[in-house]
């Protein structure tokens, strides 16, 4: 019979730990004033999402549709521009993922920023053509533009 309390109490006990450590893993709000972090993660998530229905119709997982991806394509091309503004002084708290190059090497930046935003300028122009092979292409510079931003100022983790 002891025992029996005693495990219920190391299984309680387990328990409680196991939730504290699964609410400590959760993500950080944003209580800042502004919510810079906040506004431009919405907007990097949104791309992501555009991105992505198109990454289906090119990968050949759904069927390609001229009038859906040129959609998703001009959409894209709106929200490039879109989330930069957001990277303000001070707004490398967390949830942050931006690594301090963002602010200690603002022209590189800016040139990735501006790489991107051709980017999917240039695969909006594709969409309109219809032409699918072009449209691979343009995509494949946007997905390359967005690892070497990442690469250079994006941490994997969250600080």
């Amino acid at each position: 019979m002891v025992s029996s309390k005693y495990d219920v109490f190391k299984t309680s006990l387990l328990a409680i730990f196991c939730l504290t450590l699964l609410s400590a893993c959760g993500e950080k709000e944003d209580t800042h004033p502004g919510q810079p972090v906040t506004k431009r993660e919405a907007i990097f998530k949104e791309n992501l999402r555009t991105f992505e229905a198109m990454g289906l119709m090119v990968r050949d997982r759904e069927p390609y549709s001229p009038k859906e991806f040129l959609k998703n394509a001009e959409k894209l091309k709106d929200l490039s521009t879109q989330p930069w503004e957001y990277f303000t002084p001070g707004s490398d708290y967390a949830p942050s993922r931006a690594l301090p190059t963002v602010w200690q090497k603002p022209e590189a930046f800016k040139q990735a920023q501006e790489k991107f935003i051709v980017a999917a300028a240039q695969l909006a122009d594709a969409a309109k053509g219809g032409n699918l092979d072009q449209i691979k292409q343009a995509y494949t510079q946007v997905k390359e533009s967005c690892a070497a931003c990442h690469h250079d100022f994006r941490a994997e983790d969250r600080l």
